[in-house]
């Protein structure tokens, strides 16, 4: 487990100094409950260390199926990659549901602002979604990923313009993009434009490239740039997760990288 935490000091963008964390850590894959009872964990612990916002992974809840197939190939799907679909749909979050209302419990108890990535189930299809939770646990809304990036375009569908929101919050402006959705020029000045100052963006992407990528839409925008990537091995997986990556418990499926940069592109 990893959580930075880090005070920001935003008064020259007529923000009061508040404190943020983002999280790495991996997810109890395919275990929806058990990987909200996580989610509790790691907010609790954000918040005695001072948080007033915590930022979550892309698809932490209950899992970004990394070197994964689903058993898909044109023409053809397997058995088990049927099976393997059908345990990932039913481990995903309904908006709203018992689930969502845990996920707010969270933020409740914990008195934080909360941004955490699910993959959320809204009749046959699955989205990549972030939701926004304010700090008595109420749902502010939701972000879905526009464009889902390579082969998540066979599991996740499209999200669309209506969820593409920036909140006003007393900490200051909050929204997230996902992922590859930061090589999106028009979405960023979306974002841009609805006068964002702390820009959320839970990840998948742990290359060495991320961190240049996020220094420079902090000083593109003028905010406050949080991102995070799960830290995930092959033994934090089930028995059965067929990962093209090979069996070896210590293999490591996601590597992090989460970061907080200022204003002026400086990694705090």
């Amino acid at each position: 487990m990893a959580i930075s935490a880090y005070q920001v000091d935003s008064r020259e963008i007529g923000m009061s100094v508040v404190r943020t964390a983002v999280v790495q850590d991996s997810p109890v894959v395919f275990n929806r409950e058990a990987t909200i009872e996580k989610v509790h964990f790691l907010v609790s612990q954000a918040a005695r260390r001072g948080a007033q916002l915590v930022v979550i992974p892309e698809a932490f809840v209950s899992a970004y199926p990394t070197g994964l197939d689903f058993g898909a190939r044109i023409g053809l799907r397997t058995p088990k990659g049927r099976d393997d679909f059908r345990r990932y749909y039913e481990s995903a979050v309904a908006v709203p549901s018992p689930a969502c209302e845990a996920l707010g419990k969270a933020a409740r108890e914990a008195g934080v602002f909360l941004v955490v990535g699910v993959i959320e189930r809204d009749g046959g299809t699955l989205y990549c979604t972030v939701l926004f939770f304010s700090s008595d646990g109420r749902l502010m809304g939701k972000h879905r990923k526009l464009m889902p990036t390579a082969m998540e375009r066979l599991v996740w569908g499209f999200g669309d313009g209506s969820t593409m929101p920036v909140f006003e919050t007393p900490l200051g402006r909050i929204g997230a993009v996902i992922c590859w959705e930061n090589y999106m020029p028009m979405l960023r000045m979306h974002m841009y434009a609805q006068g964002i100052q702390l820009y959320c963006a839970p990840t998948a992407d742990h290359r060495e490239t991320w961190l240049p990528t996020m220094r420079h839409i902090a000083l593109e925008g003028r905010c406050f740039v949080l991102s995070c990537c799960q830290y995930l091995t092959r033994a934090d997986c089930p028995e059965d997760y067929a990962a093209i990556q090979g069996n070896d418990p210590a293999t490591i499926l996601m590597r992090g990288g989460s970061c907080i940069i200022s204003p002026l592109g400086e990694v705090l």
